[in-house]
């Protein structure tokens, strides 16, 4: 029997289709099958408990644990309601959970417990252990995915779930449930229909497979932030499961892997995938990322006592956050860690005190945002506001994106609204128009590519809506120019469609004379702010 506390790990998808609708489409089906064989292997292991770590179960401040002894109720998804309710009563290890938390304290962490009737199970959680463990043979210990957990403090958390097993002396299976791409479609897709939502997420799906497939577990642990950056992933999931798991397994890519189904969940990509510590590797990590053991707050950006931000990279530059000691002053002012009251500072003071110029935060943020967190959280509402500028009165300007021809900006954010000026096709990086312009410098028509054209506008709007912490699926309008509707029109509605079938925005498409540069084709749309 190996020494390793972890016998083996899972990545399961939360979606309640394997559960509840197996037989009404082949990926989901086999899916359930998946799961099927993975409770075999559980009932015939020696594990003492099963650890979940959900993405489904998100928590805002610190890290909460399920111990209540025998949780019980019915739980619906919000998502999928119509497919049924999900009755459920699992067993709790309520010791380990309160052990889970003590060393997570120990570690630095802010971390509690949840004990109480009522308290609803999210349906990572419930799918998962309903599938894995029906009859609740091995109890379980559930643990939250905090929004706001960077790496630090994700990576000590895993950390803190070895301590609690290494001190029970208890061997442990390790479920991580999450999706790999997750974005759904914006309404009903019927089941034999399903498919992931576009062929980037599927991409890059299948790259995080064959890293699974392979056991590189911490080589996916590194990569992760760019995996899913690219694939845009929202961030209540981002890479915290990758990193909960390789700290929690061992930060390593010895491990035999399996992945054992992979279908499309309405549109997002689930797969049931094993993992299981082997010896022998596929080959050390190209590079690396400092390797955290206590976690003493948000320390990635230091930032000097007028409010300025320091240069990143340099002998000032940013310090892993369990690198930098607390200093007298701030133990003697009682320090909290920014992450838990940057939210509060940043809906009370607003876009009224922050600016992104040059990388420094204005005075005025540095004002008013005083005390023993006033240079760290000032950093942070900077980084909420990187890849744009915003000023006093809301307006946005999307560093990445086409320059304004006028004196706008690229957006404007009123309430939770985001107002996007009108967007041509020219490219950000040489102000070419791709498709060709529509006429020379001399007045001359000319042959141009509407669809190439609608295709660079509508990658222009999503530069925009990202710099607004936004993307395409929250649009709610758009009105849309084009100066040769008849020519037109048929092109750009077949790559409108390609973009905006599923997000059901509504939209106007006007006829105009000009536009202000030889374009065919410019949109302005209405958004939705996260």
């Amino acid at each position: 029997m190996s020494d390793d506390p972890v016998l083996f790990g899972l990545y399961v998808p939360p979606h309640p289709q394997p559960l509840l609708a197996p037989d009404q489409n082949k990926g989901w089906g086999e899916l359930r099958a998946a799961y099927d064989e993975c409770r075999k292997r559980i009932e015939e292991s020696e594990a003492d408990v099963i650890i979940v770590y959900s993405t489904t179960w998100p928590s805002i401040v610190g890290h909460q644990f399920q111990v209540q002894p025998e949780p019980e109720w019915v739980h619906v998804d919000d998502d999928f309601h119509f497919l049924g309710s999900m009755p459920y009563k699992f067993r709790m290890d309520s010791e380990f959970g309160n052990a889970y938390r003590d060393a997570a304290e120990a570690r630095g962490l802010h971390a509690r417990t949840v004990a109480y009737h009522g308290f609803p199970i999210d349906t990572g959680s419930v799918v998962a252990l309903s599938l894995l463990n029906p009859g609740n043979r091995i109890p379980a210990c559930i643990v939250s995915s905090n929004m706001y957990a960077n790496r630090a403090e994700t990576i000590v958390l895993g950390k803190a779930a070895r301590d609690a097993l290494i001190a029970q002396g208890k061997k442990a299976v390790i479920v991580t449930v999450s999706s790999l791409s997750n974005r759904m479609f914006t309404k009903h897709v019927e089941p034999e229909d399903d498919r992931i939502h576009s062929a980037k997420d599927e991409e890059w799906n299948r790259k995080i497979l064959e890293f699974f497939a392979d056991g590189r577990l911490e080589d996916l642990s590194q990569l992760s932030r760019d995996i899913h950056g690219q694939i845009r992933v929202q961030k209540v999931v981002a890479y915290k499961p990758a990193w909960w798991m390789a700290a929690t397994m061992g930060q390593h890519n010895n491990y035999d892997g399996e992945v054992l189904a992979y279908a499309a969940l309405h549109g997002s990509g689930g797969a049931v995938i094993q993992l299981t510590p082997a010896k022998g590797s596929v080959g050390d990590k190209e590079f690396d990322e400092d390797d955290v053991e206590i976690y003493r707050g948000d320390r990635n950006v230091l930032v000097t006592g007028s409010g300025d931000m320091q240069a990143p990279g340099g002998v000032d530059g940013p310090l892993d956050e369990a690198e930098r000691p607390a200093s007298e002053d701030e133990e003697d002012e009682g320090w909290r860690n920014p992450v838990e009251v940057i939210d509060d500072l940043y809906d009370e003071y607003g876009s009224s005190v922050i600016s992104h110029a040059s990388g420094a935060i204005s005075a005025a943020a540095g004002t008013a945002i005083a005390g023993p967190v006033g240079g760290v959280a000032a950093s942070i509402v900077a980084k909420k506001t990187m890849g744009k500028m915003m000023s006093k009165d809301g307006a946005i300007v999307a560093e990445n994106a086409p320059s304004a021809v006028g004196a706008y900006p690229h957006a404007r954010r009123m309430g939770n609204l985001l107002f996007i000026s009108g967007v041509g096709p020219r490219s950000p990086e040489d102000n070419k128009i791709p498709g060709g312009p529509i006429e020379d410098e001399d007045g001359n028509p000319l042959e141009y590519d509407i669809e190439a054209q609608t295709e660079a506008c509508i990658e222009n709007i999503r530069i925009i809506l990202e710099a607004c912490d936004a993307e395409l699926e929250n649009i709610i309008d758009v009105t849309t120019f084009l100066v040769d509707m008849k020519r037109d029109f048929e092109g750009y509605n077949k790559i409108y469609a390609n973009h905006f079938e599923e997000i059901q925005a509504t939209r106007t498409t006007l006829a105009i004379q000009a536009l202000p540069t030889p374009i065919a084709v410019e949109m302005k749309v209405i958004a939705k702010a996260p």
